[in-house]
């Protein structure tokens, strides 16, 4: 099943991309190639990414993409044909992302957590051509390769593995010429498949429009500092490249004329030393990998003068984490609200909305980055009025094209004024600030009242002892649902059932408050962060016909 092209591909159809001929201007930039092509003409020399101690330059990122695609051409891989990526994060991935921009082609990368089957549907349901694996899945794949009904290549991005040939070997078998085939901003460039806790997961559909937004002057004036490109900057992509916060934040810091430090798999004792080894100046974390960082027990030992922003996101932040975070970190803060379906991030809290002793504005996401509309609608689509929860939908050119060979899905989604329903619950005040209560679908109902799961969450956090909550809604015969939270406890701590609630009584209405607690020794969590609560509710509603009450 393994094919491996070798042939070098004729110049006849393609395009010699030279420097003195065609130099380029920002405003040529269309695409992911174009990216790609511009900062290898202002930067060829400056490491892009680092990985492992090995510098990729931006000007070797172009050349060995252009390498890849005429492998892939020689393939039989065109425009709208999809390749697939399981393995961790290495400086590769965004080589073979690039790659796939330049001759048209669409990268998806695969959540290597992932048990076979579901691996196996989203090969087959992407229709990918070739697969790259990374070192780790080599057996994995082998045993995967008999469900593959499209696969006609496979490589080992790290080397050869067996009978799974290595990817530089065959790359550089190839001419380094660019292809330059026509890519349009409308164009398919990522293909992401959301986590989805039921059901088959669908793969949203990124163009090369939605990653790669264009700005007025005046758009890029507005910039926060945060925003603002800062050439030769040094940043950590710390999540993994499968989810949008990983591939995004790589396709940043190219955008910006950065270096990213690229960690194969979060660990805080390596990111902690890449904080001071390399001057890292912003990461991205999810507040769970805040969370774990925070109680590693070198944190206090660390220089973090150079480091100037976190971005977070992903899921809730307590406001004791927070609070924590910024007195140990010392740097500045922005909240970041988004989903796969949104390209990223849409809507964030800046860092002069952070306050260490807390403030109405950081229990909110914050406000819509600019060219993003936000409204707050009802069940039948309908607007609510300010300070009301609803279900919030946005509308942008970030907004993703469709779910991948799922009209209904993508129409129940995308309404025909291009208004995307997130299934996020929240609202927004008077000054336009987005506050998040929860997924709509976590919503319990008790005695007639709404509760949302974040509110409850937050106020029992905030207790002493507690290091984890999760909130669900479970069948009660008197009020339909009552709430229950899960909690783990810090290491050596001790707290019971009353303590916790009487002391989220202190801040939130009683019947939010929880009717009973479970301590737990862990959180059941996918690898973006997000708390599995279908997990947590199932073995409540065992043997019922409805999940609700």
């Amino acid at each position: 099943m393994i094919l491996v092209g070798g042939a070098m591909v004729s110049a006849t159809y393609s395009h010699v991309y030279r420097e003195e001929e065609d130099s380029m201007d920002a405003s040529d930039i269309n695409s992911i190639s174009d990216l790609i092509r511009f900062q290898a003409q202002e930067r060829s020399d400056q490491p892009v990414f680092v990985f492992e101690g090995v510098e990729t330059t931006y000007g070797q990122l172009d050349v060995r993409s252009s390498q890849t695609a005429n492998g892939l051409l020689a393939l039989g891989v065109t425009g709208g044909d999809r390749i697939a990526y399981m393995g961790k994060n290495t400086a590769t991935y965004f080589e073979l992302l690039a790659a796939a921009a330049k001759i048209g082609a669409v990268m998806t990368p695969i959540n290597w957590r992932l048990a076979l089957p579901e691996v196996a549907y989203i090969v087959n349901d992407c229709a990918a051509r070739v697969l790259f694996v990374g070192a780790e899945f080599g057996d994995f794949v082998r045993e995967l390769r008999p469900q593959l009904k499209h696969v006609d290549s496979i490589f080992g991005v790290e080397g050869e593995d067996g009978d799974i040939p290595s990817y530089a070997a065959w790359r550089d078998g190839f001419d380094t010429i660019d292809p330059a085939v026509p890519c349009a901003r409308r164009d398919d460039a990522i293909q992401l498949y959301t986590s989805g806790t039921t059901g088959h997961p669908k793969g949203a559909i990124m163009t090369h429009g939605s990653i790669l937004i264009k700005r007025t002057a005046e758009q890029e004036a507005a910039l926060h500092d945060w925003q603002r490109a800062v050439p030769g900057e040094t940043s950590l992509l710390a999540m993994p490249c499968f989810h949008v916060s990983g591939t995004l934040y790589g396709m940043t810091t190219i955008r910006n004329g950065g270096t990213a430090i690229v960690v194969r798999e979060y660990d805080p004792a390596q990111a902690l030393d890449f904080i001071e080894q390399f001057g890292i100046s912003k990461i991205f974390m999810v507040p769970a990998a805040i969370q774990i960082m925070l109680n590693h027990p070198r944190v206090g030992e660390i220089d973090f003068s150079r480091l100037k922003y976190i971005t977070y996101g992903a899921s809730p932040i307590p406001l004791e984490l927070m609070k924590r975070s910024m007195e140990v970190f010392g740097c500045g803060f922005v909240q970041m609200y988004g989903m796969t379906e949104t390209s990223g991030t849409i809507v964030t809290l800046n860092p002069e909305d952070h306050d260490v002793n807390g403030n109405p504005r950081m229990r909110s996401v914050g406000k819509p980055l600019t060219g993003v509309e936000i409204k707050i609608i009802d069940e039948q689509g309908n607007d609510v009025p300010t300070g009301q929860v609803g279900e919030i939908a946005t509308r942008s050119a970030q907004n993703m094209k469709g779910y991948w060979n799922l009209p209904d899905a993508t129409a129940s989604t995308i309404d025909a004024e291009g208004w995307l329903r997130t299934g996020d619950a929240g609202y927004l005040d008077e000054d336009g600030y987005l506050f998040i209560h929860d997924r709509v679908k976590d919503m319990i109902i008790s005695g007639g009242e709404n509760v949302y799961p974040a509110e409850v969450e937050n106020a029992v956090y905030s207790h002493p002892a507690v290091a984890d909550v999760a909130v669900i809604g479970v069948p009660d015969e008197k009020w339909g649902e009552a709430v229950k939270a899960c909690v783990v406890l810090k290491v050596g701590a001790e707290a019971s059932e009353a303590d916790i609630i009487a002391h989220a009584r202190q801040s939130i209405a009683g019947y939010k408050c929880p009717k009973s607690i479970d301590f737990i020794p862990a959180l059941p969590r996918n690898p973006s962060g997000k708390i599995l609560r279908r997990e947590l509710r199932a073995p409540y509603w065992a043997g019922k016909t409805r999940a609700v009450n």
